[in-house]
């Protein structure tokens, strides 16, 4: 299949496209070798916390609104 447009395709085109990309996603995940406490720590560890007085999400989402 060398069409690079879906509108380019055709119908059985399309459908082995579909086809493709549908088993590509069902393929399962690589199982990841740390135990789920190792994932745990991980993220605390590498998570962000804001400086203090820092404007919530909430706070920017309602300036952009408000422009």
């Amino acid at each position: 299949m060398n069409t690079k447009r879906v509108a380019d395709m055709t119908i059985n085109d399309l459908k082995t496209f579909v086809t493709q990309v549908v088993d590509e996603k069902l393929q399962p995940a690589p199982k990841d070798p740390r135990s789920l406490q190792e994932v745990l720590e991980s993220i605390d560890r590498h998570m962000w916390t804001p400086p203090l007085g820092a404007k919530s999400t909430l706070e920017l989402l309602r300036e952009d609104r408000d422009r």
